[in-house]
């Protein structure tokens, strides 16, 4: 087995996530409210990008129109919230679950098409989604939104509400990704990435395409609602105008540039997204997009494969140098 400065792989990669974690917990102890506010945003779309990248990364079938998802699922939370009153973590499940269900409906007539025909479809989701929520203003409250109230930590934690939405919105997707985790890794993960790479031989073999297809399409959104409804109590607002199609683009991007097909991709891909428009307009102020298109190219070149991809390679170059 090869062995780097006496580790193996699967040491190392414990050892990463050991630290990982531990970066991750000590986190909103150093650094500011509003930092820890950016950080659970990274957080909120790394779960999002997690379901995206099961449907794209895993299962091949491209989606520019999961922010439909996210708005669904924070659009499910403020009305539970605001309307019934319903505390915020039973929010999370009702999200799922309508997501759920919309997503594999939505998957069913999606299965006639395939590749770019596909991708033209999740787009006019996309695109029609704001536009059908301002006009249930009962519900929605139209193009005014609705206004969320941040919840305090509870039994007296001695946190700012800042940091114990950090540490919520930790512990929801640790359990998402261990579950993601256990479904590639399982009978199910395993039918989901034949259909992508060897379609014609999956169906051969007894593989349901299509129940599997609209499965991870549900299971999906399921994941990107879960983060729409996480996104609504941590920032306190939804409206229509904040789904635009430009969302589900930022969430395609953030699944490429992190690195599809791959968990800690998702990661890359929340900084990503949270961080570098910031940063754009930080250099310049006057053309921030060109700043983020130059960054996209830059990322896009050097790392074709993504963050994740390009780790793997300078791992594997480290690990023959070592081997010779």
């Amino acid at each position: 087995m090869i062995r780097i400065a006496g580790l193996t792989r699967r040491q190392w990669a414990a050892l990463a996530l050991v630290l990982g974690l531990a970066v991750a917990f000590l986190l909103p102890m150093v650094v500011t409210d509003y930092r820890s506010f950016q950080f659970t945003l990274v957080i909120i779309y790394a779960i999002a990008l997690m379901g995206l990248n099961l449907l794209t990364g895993y299962n091949g079938q491209i989606s520019i129109g999961h922010g439909a998802f996210y708005a669904i699922g924070a659009y499910t939370a403020a009305i539970m919230m605001d309307r019934w009153e319903i505390a915020y973590y039973w929010t999370l499940p009702a999200a799922g679950v309508v997501c759920l269900v919309s997503g594999f409906l939505f998957g069913l007539p999606a299965l006639r098409l395939e590749g770019l025909y596909l991708a033209l479809a999740t787009f006019a989701l996309a695109v029609a989604t704001p536009q059908i929520l301002k006009y249930f203003d009962s519900w929605t409250g139209g193009v005014q939104g609705i206004v969320l109230f941040k919840p305090d930590p509870p039994f007296g934690l001695p946190l700012s509400q800042d940091q114990w939405l950090y540490y919520f919105s930790l512990a929801i997707a640790l359990v998402m990704f261990w579950a993601a985790w256990n479904l590639i890794h399982s009978r199910i993960g395993r039918a989901i990435v034949a259909i992508r790479d060897h379609p014609i031989a999956a169906q051969t073999m007894g593989i349901n395409a299509p129940l599997y297809k609209s499965m991870t399409f549900g299971v999906s959104a399921l994941y990107t609602g879960v983060a729409g409804a996480l996104g609504a109590i941590v920032v306190q607002f939804v409206a229509p105008d904040s789904f635009s199609v430009f969302l589900s683009i930022s969430f395609l991007v953030g699944a490429v540039v992190g690195g599809l097909a791959s968990f800690t991709g998702a990661i890359y891909g929340g900084l990503f997204v949270v961080f570098i428009p910031n940063i754009s307009e930080e250099i310049s102020q006057a053309a921030p997009w060109a700043i983020y298109g130059a960054f996209l190219l830059v990322f896009m070149y050097v790392m074709p494969s993504g963050i994740a991809g390009f780790l793997r390679r300078i791992g594997a170059w480290i690990a023959r140098r070592n081997a010779s």
